[in-house]
């Protein structure tokens, strides 16, 4: 590449920033004065001990914690402290524990998620007019095309509470993609795996970056956010401790000593084969 090719190659935008994030309970700090920012394109990995703050910083993130200090903004826009209105702005996530509706069907799941994107008002859905059945029509059909791309379609019309745990999960993303995020944020999405569905969860997040999604993820398993992520960063109480690519974290002497125990050899998909 030439110096000219590489002036017209356009850089990642910065999508999502948080600024000095602070969350306190009471007297306890959970979260302390926490930078991080995530680019179009890129998957981020933050990781960290149990306890580290990973999970109250997504909250703080979305809209679910007030931060007691700090901002965060996406695209370059204040986010509201509600979680449905920074949903409506283009952020989605999945938690560490499954929260589907388990008596409604994949698919219905699915459309569930459609409602922050559909304008059709009550009015509209009591005289089910025009509007109202192209909108439904339109829904249905994203909402296909998601079972499609995560694999689901064969169980579209299964009650979710009837899958299998790995199934459940990519549901859960498969709901999260409905409102049509620019960011989604992953909650130890591998939790409770067993090795082909962290494979098949893999192959799934890199699928959602291709197709032009960002993604945040927290996730115990060394291995896999290692082989996914561009970067990544590590939280110890409360505390960004380092960042980075996942070849300077894994290598870093203080993420070995907070947390890793000894480094990780970075895999590929064909070594699991």
């Amino acid at each position: 590449m030439t110096t000219t090719d590489a002036a017209d190659t356009p850089r990642p935008q910065p999508l999502l920033t948080a600024t000095g994030v602070t969350m306190r309970f009471g007297g306890l700090t959970a979260v302390r004065s926490v930078d991080l920012t995530v680019h179009t394109g890129q998957i981020v990995g933050l990781i960290g001990p149990n306890g580290a703050g990973k999970t109250t910083f997504f909250n703080c993130l979305t809209g679910l914690y007030t931060p007691a200090e700090g901002t965060v903004t996406y695209r370059d826009t204040a986010l509201p402290a509600k979680p449905h209105l920074v949903t409506r702005a283009g952020i989605a996530r999945t938690f560490q524990n499954i929260r589907l509706f388990a008596s409604m069907t994949v698919l219905e799941n699915v459309l569930v998620g459609r409602h922050t994107r559909t304008k059709e008002g009550l009015l509209a859905a009591l005289l089910r007019g025009p509007t109202y059945h192209r909108a439904e029509k339109a829904s249905k059909q994203r909402a296909l095309e998601l079972l499609d791309f995560t694999g689901l379609t064969p169980q579209r019309d299964q009650l979710a509470r009837n899958l299998p745990y790995g199934e459940q999960r990519r549901l859960e993303i498969a709901r999260a993609l409905a409102s049509d995020p620019g960011l989604l944020l992953l909650d130890e999405p591998t939790a409770g795996m067993n090795p082909h569905e962290t494979r098949t969860t893999e192959r799934l997040v890199r699928a959602i970056r291709d197709q032009g999604t960002a993604v945040l993820v927290i996730e115990h398993d060394m291995r896999f956010i290692f082989n996914l992520c561009d970067h990544v960063a590590v939280l110890v109480q409360g505390q960004k401790l380092t960042e980075g690519t996942p070849r300077t974290v894994q290598n870093d002497e203080r993420v070995i000593a907070a947390y890793l125990g000894t480094p990780h050899s970075t895999t590929t998909e064909d070594d699991h084969r």
